[in-house]
Order: C-alpha cells, then sequence, then structure tokens
C-alpha cells in the first residue's frame, strides 16, 4: 500500500468526451457552432479565404494565396490545414504578397489572425 494506485480506477464519462477536430482548409467562408458545456457555444471555422493580418499596428483584412508550410503536423502542409503556427502566403490590399504566421486557433476561436514575419 506504499507505492500505488490510492484511487480506484473508474470509467470515462461522456463529459470527458473531447469533439472532432475543425481542421480549417482554404475556401468560401463556412462556420459551424457547436454546443459546448454549461449551454454555451463554440464557433468552428470550417474554411476560410481571409485572414486578419496585424501590419505595422494596423489591422488589415487579406486575402490567403496559399498554405507555405505548417510546422504542426507536415501531413497539415500537404492537405492544407490550417492551424495556430501555420506559415500562410497572403495578398494585401495594395497587392503586395507576404508569409504571415497565424497567432488564433481558428477551431476554436472562428476567425484566423495572423502576423507578418
Amino acid at each position: 500500500m506504499y507505492h500505488g494506485k490510492i484511487t480506484e480506477a473508474r470509467k470515462k464519462r461522456k463529459y470527458n468526451m473531447g469533439g472532432k477536430p475543425a481542421e480549417t482548409t482554404i475556401g468560401s467562408e463556412k462556420k459551424k457552432t457547436m454546443p459546448s458545456k454549461g449551454g454555451a457555444s463554440k464557433l468552428k471555422l470550417i474554411s476560410s479565404d481571409r485572414v486578419n493580418v496585424n501590419l505595422d499596428g494596423k489591422n488589415v483584412v487579406c486575402k490567403i494565396v496559399d498554405l507555405v508550410k505548417n510546422p504542426a503536423n507536415k501531413d497539415f502542409t500537404r492537405r492544407r490545414i490550417i492551424t495556430k503556427g501555420a506559415i500562410l502566403k497572403v495578398a494585401s490590399p495594395d497587392g503586395k504578397e507576404l508569409e504571415v504566421r497565424v497567432s488564433s486557433r481558428p477551431g476554436q476561436d472562428g476567425v484566423i489572425n495572423a502576423v507578418s514575419i
């Protein structure tokens, strides 16, 4: 009784279950509302072609051109899935193409925010 598990094991409960990942892709904007605990709801971003970018202290809405790489998973890079930390190539309103890093969690927040690198 000195070195062991003190509490007894129990079954997993329904509130321990996780949800399916949103796996946000590039395309026309689609969002999905999912119920969460306590009557609240989460907004999952299924696909989007726009990103909010912070350029020199100003927020600008840019169009997504392509996903350069996703360091979270090389399979996400191949399937062009956007998560936090993904590197995107975007076209700014003045016509410049630049690379940005995603700083929000699109599958949890329902929006893609990014910073220029």
